[in-house]
C-alpha cells in the first residue's frame, strides 16, 4: 500500500515549522540569525551591488541549512540513542563540524564581500 502523501500546503508548513522549531531552541541558529542581521544591515549601509548580495546570501543560506541539518541529525542520533555511544557522538560531532567549515566558509566570503567597500568607504571618511 502506498503511503499517504501530504498536501503541497502541509508540506510546507511542515518545512516551516522545523525552521521555526530550530529558532527557537537551537542558541547557534539564534547566533546565525543575528550574524546574517549584522551582515545584511552592512550590505544595505554599504549599498552593495546584485553580485555582493548574492555571494552574502548564498553563504548565509549555506550557513542556515547547515544548521538545520545538524539539529536533524542531533535530534534522530538522541531518539535512536538515547544513552551514550561512541558512533552517536561521533555523527554528533561530525554534523557540528559541517556547520563550523561552513560558518568558517561564510566568513571568508564576507570578508571577501565587504574589504573593498569598506576599505573605499574609510578613505572617503578620511
Amino acid at each position: 500500500m502506498k503511503p499517504h502523501r501530504h498536501s503541497l500546503y502541509r508540506t510546507f508548513a511542515n518545512a516551516a515549522a522545523g525552521v521555526v522549531h530550530a529558532f527557537k531552541t537551537e542558541r547557534n541558529m539564534k547566533i546565525h540569525a543575528a550574524a546574517a542581521l549584522m551582515v545584511f544591515i552592512g550590505a544595505a549601509l554599504l549599498q552593495l551591488d546584485l553580485i555582493r548580495w548574492l555571494f552574502l546570501l548564498l553563504a548565509v543560506g549555506l550557513v542556515i541549512t547547515a544548521e538545520l541539518i545538524n539539529t536533524a541529525i542531533e535530534a534522530v542520533v538522541d531518539l535512536v540513542s538515547p544513552q551514550v555511544h561512541a558512533y552517536a557522538q561521533i555523527a554528533k560531532d561530525t554534523a557540528a563540524g559541517a556547520v563550523l567549515v561552513t560558518a568558517i566558509m561564510a566568513v571568508g566570503i564576507g570578508i571577501a564581500v565587504f574589504y573593498e567597500p569598506i576599505r573605499g568607504w574609510i578613505g572617503s571618511v578620511l
